[in-house]
């Protein structure tokens, strides 16, 4: 008897758990960590120094928030494309642990609290820029370009660069060239990184019917893109030093890991032209482990007096 009580019980928590982990799903918690990592950095190079504590925080909660509702939004627009690739046969709307119903309320809630917070607790440019991403994630890449060219991941990527540009005027109040280097650095390593992760499911991509570059375009060629977008995105990175004054600690990790950067996607071109076996998501990870040290360094390198 007393065990019948305990795992009626314990049904309704695991319900709740459950449900809890099927929203935050929705919000791709990933995507949220990397743009979290970019956003923190930015704002010590606008303060030079360290901002204050709160509206660090408050910035960090806003724009989670903001990426979290963009995602949202991605999941239900996307959840046709979901069921057919086994990358995303795990997401709430394919297993039916979340309705479309339910999915696009918590998206737009949580999109409108992310403007509100934002303007209440950093000021109206960190809002405003706040629900330019959230539109041009939902609608310029997710409704427009995605299914429609090769192309989509380039100018769709603009969304993801938009944290840099929020978490500077969240500081400053405004938009000067240093934010816009960072934008640009981050919109030119969006391609590297993800068209990788293309050549791994190109076959996911090509049954749900989305033209990656992957699909369209042999590995080769993507290869070869992969190799100019990471020059391109290494060669913005050093502009960022004569614009913001940056120091010797940006200045030698952008070099060092821009080179390792460099030389991972040339791997990746050499085995393709040669029908070798190819590891992406080696670039793609790599990718990841770039952004996050260069970035890393543009939070320190102000916090230095060299």
């Amino acid at each position: 008897m007393q065990a019948s009580v305990q795992t009626r019980d314990a049904r309704p928590a695991s319900t709740l758990r459950r449900k809890i982990g099927a929203y935050v799903a929705l919000t791709k918690p990933r995507v949220i960590e990397l743009l979290l990592v970019v956003t923190a950095p930015t704002m010590i190079l606008a303060q030079q120094g360290l901002p204050d504590l709160w509206l660090l925080l408050a910035t960090l909660i806003g724009g989670a928030m903001s990426a979290g509702s963009a995602g949202a939004f991605n999941c239900y627009i996307d959840r046709d494309i979901d069921r057919v690739m086994k990358r995303t046969k795990n997401r709430p709307l394919v297993t039916g642990e979340l309705t479309d119903r339910q999915a696009l309320v918590f998206a737009y809630a949580l999109g409108v609290a992310s403007i509100a917070w934002l303007w209440i607790f950093t000021n109206w440019v960190a809002a405003a820029l706040s629900l330019g991403a959230i539109l041009l994630y939902v609608v310029f890449y997710s409704l427009i370009l995605k299914r429609r060219t090769s192309q989509n991941i380039v100018w769709g990527g603009v969304a993801g660069c938009m944290p840099v540009l929020i978490g500077w005027a969240a500081v400053t109040g405004d938009l000067s060239w240093p934010p816009f280097i960072l934008f640009l650095i981050i919109f030119l390593w969006t391609p590297p990184h993800y068209w990788p992760l293309s050549m791994k499911y190109q076959a996911d991509y090509k049954a749900a019917g989305v033209p990656m570059l992957a699909v369209v375009r042999g590995r080769a060629q993507v290869g070869l893109q992969v190799i100019l977008y990471a020059w391109a995105t290494v060669v913005c990175s050093l502009l960022l030093i004569p614009v913001a004054g940056m120091g010797v600690v940006y200045t030698a990790t952008a070099i060092v890991v821009g080179g390792w950067f460099i030389y991972e996607t040339h791997r990746l071109y050499a085995l393709a032209i040669r029908h070798e076996q190819v590891s992406p998501m080696r670039v793609f990870h790599g990718s990841i482990v770039y952004l996050s040290l260069l970035f890393l360094a543009v939070g320190i390198d102000p916090l230095l007096p060299f």
